[in-house]
């Protein structure tokens, strides 16, 4: 499935995760077998195999982890999520640079799963790129209004919470600047600043109490291995519609 391509051995390469890091994050990753039981239709996928065939082709893993299980028998085999970044190129602040983002499991909870993304070394938020716009990617730079900016921030928080009566923060708060680099009013300035805040969390906002009088906590970050790459892939489709020309509403 990955072609063996050594990358010259004149180009400084990245050691990324070694493989003692990658059993220490996510021992999912080296299960030898799948979850007892299984049909004989049920084909087994070894993640390591295929960490190794990306390192032949010069991608190497950045970043890993694990879904979190309470069965037993499910520990050693569950979802786990390793992103890849190629080993001859070294993010430098303000830059982004491609990733590839690999999903899998050996208990039958996920099918393999390879997505293209995007990391910004700004503030080390990686985004995941919706499979429908990974061809070209184009994000308008000019135009954007703040009664644009306004609605996309307010489908992103429908995406993250159900109950808009009990949002903790609103779509002004979401649309805030964590740094200067994040300045800006255009689409993809916008976009990068809801993306951090939606999932990185920590957010308050001031002047809002609970029915108990005690002030409304912080956003919480989101941790879940499926709802992160569900959440990157809505906003990068909301910013993708946006940069087309669509228009987003309040009402949506």
């Amino acid at each position: 499935m990955f072609p063996q391509i050594n990358a010259p051995s004149s180009i400084h390469q990245r050691p990324g995760l070694s493989e003692d890091a990658l059993r220490r994050f996510a021992p999912s990753v080296f299960a030898a077998s799948p979850l007892p039981g299984v049909s004989e239709r049920y084909a087994f996928v070894p993640t390591a195999q295929i960490v190794s065939r990306l390192r032949g082709a010069g991608w190497i893993p950045v970043t890993a982890f694990e879904q979190r299980v309470r069965l037993d028998e499910r520990r050693g085999i569950q979802k786990h999520l390793l992103r890849f970044q190629r080993a001859d190129v070294v993010p430098a602040r303000g830059e982004y640079t491609p990733e590839l983002v690999l999903v899998n499991s050996h208990d039958r909870s996920s099918a393999y799963q390879l997505h293209a993304g995007l990391f910004r070394f700004v503030c080390g938020n990686g985004m995941i790129v919706a499979d429908t716009t990974f061809e070209r990617v184009t994000i308008r730079h000019s135009g954007f209004t703040p009664e644009e900016a306004t609605a996309f921030a307010t489908q992103a928080l429908r995406i993250r919470f159900e109950d808009e009566a009990a949002w903790p923060i609103t779509p002004v708060k979401l649309l805030e600047s964590r740094r200067r680099e994040d300045r800006g009013d255009d689409l993809w300035h916008t976009f990068n600043r809801v993306q951090e805040n939606l999932l990185q969390g920590g957010q308050r906002e001031v002047g809002r109490f609970l029915a108990n009088g005690r002030r409304v906590p912080r956003t919480r970050a989101v941790t879940g291995l499926d709802q992160n790459v569900r959440m990157n892939k809505q906003l990068w489709e909301l910013a993708r519609r946006l940069a087309v020309g669509e228009t987003l509403t309040l009402a949506e």
